[in-house]
């Protein structure tokens, strides 16, 4: 399956998902004008993607800056879908990164992770400046 690459702007996140090799990033900051239009071809890439049959591992590294609660929903999705292959024994690494000093990011990695069993989540700290 193709990569799907989305070069990030003011409003919208980077998506860096190289598919051969199970690696997803999403990058900067998430407060699109219309969430369903930029979230939209995000989520049918990777519905087709996870609806193949294969066993490579996945791995989500999450670098996000700031996202705002439509953009909350679409992440909760893309969990839900990465869970679900993760149910069925798959596995999915979700690496949440933020600022080392920004609590208010992690503590929103804590709570999508606590929706999430079947999902390795590891929150990461990375020096001020250093995502994206």
């Amino acid at each position: 399956m193709d990569s799907l690459n989305i070069p990030a702007t003011g409003r919208t996140p980077g998506v860096a998902f190289d598919f051969a090799a199970g690696r997803l990033r999403l990058t900067g900051e998430s407060y699109p004008d219309d969430v369903a239009t930029f979230f939209g071809p995000v989520f049918t890439a990777l519905r087709d993607y996870l609806a193949e049959p294969g066993d490579t591992p996945i791995n989500f590294d999450m670098e996000l800056l700031y996202f705002n609660s439509s953009s909350a929903k679409a992440l909760m999705n893309l969990f839900q879908m990465l869970e679900a292959v993760a149910k069925a024994g798959r596995p999915v690494a979700v690496n949440w990164c933020h600022e080392e000093n920004d609590e208010a990011m992690r503590e929103l990695g804590e709570d999508f992770s606590e929706d999430l069993r079947h999902v390795a989540f590891s929150l990461r700290d990375v020096p001020a400046g250093g995502i994206g």
